[in-house]
């Protein structure tokens, strides 16, 4: 089949479906002797958290793109004001990343206009 053939989409369609549902279909099939609150679960849990952490301390420490341009500081700030508004809150997810990103447009706003 040529990479020119009406047929290759559909071929790639196909593929890529078979794919995914392979692996839904093992998930299903092995759901029923998953133990949730297991040691492995517990293990995975515990690495997606750490991977979450570092994936968000990269983007304050180590921005790319846009976020690049606002100062260390302001990332830093809205970070740690979003988590101390979190904490006081009695752990008030919605509230703590409201005051995080509010304080973060204010400082970002303020270094654009010189102001910082």
């Amino acid at each position: 089949m040529s990479a020119a053939s009406p047929w290759w989409p559909l071929v790639l369609l196909i593929a890529g479906a078979a794919a995914t549902y392979v692996w839904r279909a093992l998930g299903v099939a092995l759901s029923g002797r998953i133990v949730p609150q297991g040691r492995l679960f517990e293990w995975i849990a515990c690495v997606a958290y750490a991977l979450l952490s570092g994936l968000v301390a990269r983007m304050i420490l180590l921005p790319s793109g846009p976020l690049a341009a606002v100062p260390l500081a302001a990332r830093v700030g809205a970070a740690a004001l979003a988590l101390t508004v979190f904490f006081l809150a009695r752990r008030n997810m919605p509230l703590g990343v409201v005051a995080g990103v509010a304080v973060f447009m204010v400082l970002s706003w303020a270094h654009g206009a010189g102001l910082l």
